[in-house]
């Protein structure tokens, strides 16, 4: 298995954290980024570190997959992001590995009920949603996207699943904001 992904990921975080080190924290969370800078403007780039999670999520024989700006940075993208969105199927057996995962990193607050098509959570060192399929994703069905993931294996002995690219891009353009358009262009001149 390759690991050139995630040590894309590492340098990333590595670079997130040294570029936000001397940032005040304004108050603005992942919810309040723009559609054109996206969450590393926000509070959610200080001191981001996704990697305890997503060996969690390992550990918890979570079939979740990572999407979103995360999954770009794994794909080769240079923009730097404050969140990790995963892309999960909404059954029990992965909601309990979730909230398995989401315990053992130590979650800010109550479990996250997955009753819906997308959650917001929080742990330390990042923060993000949680969707499912049935999330409105334009006119794409990212059903597919769960079994086309692919895999790399962290350095430290994990895992990590994350979209594809060919289904990134197309989930980058379904969305259509501006930072969407803007990083599916960035990933379709890294295609192979």
């Amino acid at each position: 298995m390759n690991q050139t992904a995630a040590l894309l990921l590492r340098q990333a975080v590595r670079r997130t954290q040294e570029g936000t080190r001397d940032r005040a924290a304004t108050g603005r969370g992942p919810e309040d980024a723009d559609d054109v800078a996206g969450t590393y403007s926000t509070d959610g780039a200080l001191g981001f570190d996704p990697l305890p999670l997503l060996r969690a999520l390992h550990e918890a024989g979570s079939h979740a997959v990572v999407i979103g700006q995360v999954a770009g940075i794994m794909h080769g993208s240079t923009e730097l992001t404050g969140d990790l969105d995963l892309l999960w199927d909404g059954s029990p057996e992965e909601g309990r590995a979730l909230h398995a995962a989401l315990a053992a990193t130590g979650c800010t607050a109550a479990l996250p009920a997955l009753d819906q098509p997308q959650v917001a959570y929080r742990v330390p060192g990042v923060s993000g949603d949680l969707c499912t399929p049935a999330l409105p994703w334009g006119d794409m069905d990212v059903t597919a996207c769960l079994a086309g993931a692919v895999s790399t294996r962290d350095p430290a002995g994990f895992d990590v699943r994350y979209v594809d690219l060919d289904d990134l891009i197309r989930m980058r353009r379904a969305l259509g904001r501006p930072k969407d358009l803007r990083r599916a262009t960035e990933l379709d001149a890294l295609r192979p």
